[in-house]
Formats: structure tokens, sequence, C-alpha cells
């Protein structure tokens, strides 16, 4: 079988249609540049130019034989250069695992960061609660998870990444019933949307334990696992739920949204991890960075 030599030396003396130019260009002399011609032709099994002492000429066969050539030797390349880059970490692949409610505001800051880190790089974004981001972690099916706390394990690297308050939401229709700075014993014995206690654990305790330790017993009316099927209960006047403030940024017509005094201020938790032993390039290159793209993202 040929080489990529042999498509070089041929392609470079089919463009000049001289071989002392097309050996120049090649940094060689012109004997061994014949010998490369010869043995192309050899394993093609037909002439491919026709030459004499005045003048070189493609044979219909080398016509033919000529884009094929260069496009090979254009992918060669092309191969060659995507190896580079996803060596350096510059191009690649990237699993993402994350929590509905990060979509909202975090996850899109993080994308965009990541795109202009590696231009070249594909992203794989799986929404996925916490525990199965552990799951698929340990499975090696993702590289980073924004999961919420806790993530006891010890081959994780884990970043603090964001910190949020609640906010209560209200249906419309009923918003001027409610205080304009409501607290969490504004709740009490109030229709109330919960979290589910297994697919939406964190938010069930978090939610659970803020309003134990303020005395408030809402009247609760439905255990729900995602935010915005939450937020359409709320639509519906079935109840009022605490959201993390970056749902919020969702807008669904008959909902309203009002800041709630809680203990501690921001206590919505999000934590950035990863394998410690995970040899994808592409992180290695971006786990630097991060640190500072996760602290503007809070903060934005």
């Amino acid at each position: 079988m040929f080489e990529l030599n042999h498509l070089r030396c041929f392609v470079a003396v089919a463009e000049e249609l001289n071989f002392g130019r097309a050996a120049a260009r090649l940094n060689m002399t012109q004997p061994p540049l014949s010998r490369q011609i010869q043995l192309l032709e050899h394993h093609v099994g037909t002439r491919l130019l026709e030459r004499s002492s005045r003048m070189v000429r493609l044979t219909a066969a080398g016509r033919g034989f000529l884009p094929e050539a260069a496009r090979i030797l254009r992918l060669a390349d092309e191969a060659a250069l995507t190896a580079r880059r996803m060596a350096a970490g510059t191009a690649g692949s990237l699993a993402v695992g994350f929590t509905a409610s990060v979509g909202y505001r975090l996850l899109p800051l993080l994308v965009k960061q990541l795109r202009a880190h590696c231009p070249g790089l594909h992203l794989t974004l799986r929404e996925m609660v916490s525990s199965a981001q552990l799951e698929a972690l340990d499975a090696r099916q993702i590289d980073l998870g924004l999961l919420r706390p806790p993530a006891l394990h010890g081959d994780l690297v884990t970043l603090p990444c964001l910190s949020e308050p609640l906010v209560l939401a209200l249906p419309e229709a009923s918003a001027r019933d409610w205080p304009r700075q409501p607290t969490l014993k504004s709740l009490h014995r109030q229709p109330f949307l919960t979290y589910s206690p297994f697919e939406a654990r964190y938010f069930h305790h978090l939610v659970d334990g803020l309003l134990e330790r303020a005395g408030v017993a809402p009247d609760i009316v439905e255990h729900v696992t995602q935010i915005h099927s939450m937020l359409a209960l709320v639509r519906a006047g079935l109840g009022v739920a605490l959201v993390p403030e970056s749902a919020s940024m969702l807008r669904p017509e008959g909902v309203v949204y009002r800041p709630i005094r809680t203990t501690p201020a921001c206590p919505v938790s999000l934590l950035l991890a990863w394998r410690k032993d995970n040899d994808n390039p592409v992180l290695a290159s971006v786990s630097a960075s991060l640190p500072t793209w996760m602290s503007g993202a809070g903060q934005a």
C-alpha cells in the first residue's frame, strides 16, 4: 500500500507539473522524488504522470487520483491537529451533569466559559438529580457534576461554587394576601408545596429543617420532585413554595416571587465535582480555571 509521503510527492508534482520545482518545494532532490512517484504508480497499478525531458502532465488516471490524494493528505493533517489539540486540552469532549435548577442561570455561564476556553469542545449535557450524578461520576459516564451536597466521596474533588437564598413563589391571584416581606412564620398553616423526600432529598431536608427550626407547620398539599412542576402547581393556586433564587429566572405567567428571610441567609448550596483520577485532557485543561469561573458565575 502506498504511504502518505508518496501522496505528498505526487501532489507536489501534479500541482507544479515540474519535477525540479516540486523537489525544491519538498526540500529534496529529483532522483528520490522520481522514485517515490514510481513506487506510488506501482502500488496504484497504473501510470499517473506522463513525463519527458520537456514536459510533465497528468494521465486521465492521475487527474482522477489527484483530488482524492489531496483529500487524504488534508484528512491526515486534520487528524494530527485534532490529536494535538486533544492532548493539549483545547479540543475533545466533556460530559457535564447538572440538576434542573442549575440550568436556569449557572449552567449557561459555565458552558459559555468552557466554549471560550476550548473552541473545539464537544459538550454533552445531562440533567440528573445529585444522587444519579454521583453514580455517573463513579461509572465515568460524566466528567463534571453540578450537584447538591453532601458529596462524601474520597475519589472526588469538590468545589463549592454557589450559595443562594430561597424565595417564596406565590400565585399571583392571591399575592395581595401575603406580606410584602414574608418570613418563614408567614407559612404557618398555609397551603404549601414541598419537595419529595426521595427524588429531591437535598431540598426536602433543607426546607423541612428550616421550617422545623422556625417552629412553622405549613399545610403540605403535595410533594414534588422538579422545581418547574412545583411552579406550575403554584400557578394553579394549589399553594406556595420555597424555591432557589435562580429559579426566579423562570417567569411563568401567574407566579410572583418574594424574598424571604431565613437563617442562614443563603441556605442553598451547590458543588462542582469531578474524579481525582479523571484523565480527560479537557478536564485537566479547565480544572485550574473552574474556581474563578464559578466565583464569577455565583456573583452574576
